[in-house]
């Protein structure tokens, strides 16, 4: 009888409890660990296997050689390929996303570039929403350039003439492999109707022969207030770094979704070793813990800071989801897709660039960082920053103004972040 390891406590009942219960203990069993009520940190390269005959099967199974049986783990080998830490995670993601799989990366820009690698070829073709996150931009407009995969851009991703002109013209190219949005996106809030997305993506491939994969990024919006693949998405990809992770301590990534993708993408993850390291994995169970309750807070306290901002003199406009213009396409793709409005967003300041760096520099408890999702207040200027690769230009057409202070709001007293941005305003 060959012995397999299993890290997933399967009577735990995955699909009656609810998530918060479940980010508590899912995935694991203290049985397996001297009876430990919180994961250990599994610090080990390689696991011991009992015969050759399990050694065999345990490969197998992870290479997808053999059927994993029903009720248990692939098993342990080598902890590029898995480990309890990455599993467990894996698991309490999976289970928060709705999703058969998900695999954990070393950075939100290692999940985004594995999952593209994993759906496309040289010489095809991605449609993508803008904005993006500045380092996905430069991706497509680098090195996925360099390697013969092209992109088309759709700038209004709740127009249907916009997407599917862009579809066009992304099939006059090539073959379609996949469509690629950020929703809603980063720093401006734009958002993308995802269902419209999937139906692009029908069209497309009755017209090809095969569909291409939809890829979203969720991490502004996170597991817990928008589902993609409930929409059609093949893949959600996330930097872990922000609202999971939560406490501006760890980078990671995250891809997750259903299991003829995710295979592509674990295997190409096992072949390059760009996998989480297992401190991070152990620390990402802990956030999760937390992440309603972190992300309740900062979603309330953006509101009211976002609705005082909008009656300043000195704001040009606010950028934030819960004030998109009553009866337009984009508030109904709002209500219909997202469950909340989410910490963080941009406003933009008259003055330009000069204005812009006047309040930063007076802000006291906001502190000036990239990155955003953390229980800490954080305010950057995305032009100079974030998005300075995007030539200006680009950020003209993208609305990414000089004027325009992008906030991540924390769970800080509203009170107080508002106290801090007044006199901040009070500068110009």
């Amino acid at each position: 009888m060959v012995k397999i390891r299993n890290f997933r406590r399967s009577s735990l009942g995955a699909r009656k409890l609810e998530p918060e219960t479940l980010m508590l203990g899912f995935g694991f069993d203290p049985t397996l660990s001297e009876g430990a009520v919180k994961t250990p940190i599994f610090l080990t390269s390689t696991f011991a296997y009992d015969t050759c005959e399990e050694g065999k099967l345990l490969f197998d199974y992870m290479s997808g050689r053999e059927p994993t049986p029903e009720g248990i783990s692939a098993g342990l080998i080598y902890t590029r390929f898995n480990n309890p830490n990455l599993q467990i995670v894996e698991e309490r993601l999976a289970v928060l996303e709705r999703a058969d799989a998900c695999a954990v990366f070393s950075s939100g820009m290692a999940a985004i570039f594995t999952s593209l690698m994993a759906t496309t070829e040289p010489g095809d073709v991605v449609m993508r929403s803008r904005p993006l996150y500045g380092g996905t931009e430069t991706l497509f407009d680098t090195l996925l350039a360099r390697i013969g995969i092209r992109s088309v851009s759709f700038f209004d991703g709740v127009d249907p003439a916009a997407v599917e002109t862009a579809a066009k013209e992304a099939e006059a190219l090539g073959r379609v492999a996949a469509i690629y949005a950020e929703t809603p996106a980063n720093p401006t809030n734009s958002v993308v109707d995802l269902d419209l997305l999937n139906q692009v993506a029908d069209a497309i491939g009755s017209r090809q022969g095969d569909r291409p994969a939809i890829i979203v990024d969720n991490t502004l919006l996170g597991p817990l207030y928008q589902s993609p693949l409930d929409h059609g998405a093949d893949l959600v990809v996330y930097s872990l770094t922000k609202y999971v992770g939560g406490h501006s301590d760890l980078i990671a990534g995250s891809v997750a979704g259903s299991a003829a993708p995710m295979k592509k993408v674990r295997s190409l993850r096992n072949l390059i070793g760009n996998q989480l390291d297992v401190h991070s994995a152990w620390m990402l169970t802990r956030s999760l813990e937390t992440l309603r309750l972190r992300m309740d807070k900062a979603f309330a306290n953006a509101e009211e800071v976002a609705a005082w901002l909008r009656e300043q003199p000195q704001v040009e406009r606010v950028d934030y989801p819960g004030f998109s213009a009553v009866a337009t396409r984009e508030a109904e793709v709002v209500a219909r897709q997202c469950m909340a409005h989410g910490s963080t967003f941009s406003f933009v300041l008259r003055g330009g660039r000069e204005a812009a760096f006047r309040v930063l520099d007076s802000l006291e408890i906001f502190k000036l960082a990239v990155s955003l999702g953390g229980t800490e207040s954080l305010a950057c200027h995305p032009a100079s920053t974030t998005h300075s690769g995007v030539s200006a230009n680009e950020r003209a057409i993208l609305r990414i103004d000089e004027g325009l202070v992008r906030l991540s709001v924390g769970i800080e007293s509203p009170r107080d972040l508002i106290a801090d941005l007044a006199q901040g305003l009070a500068a110009v």
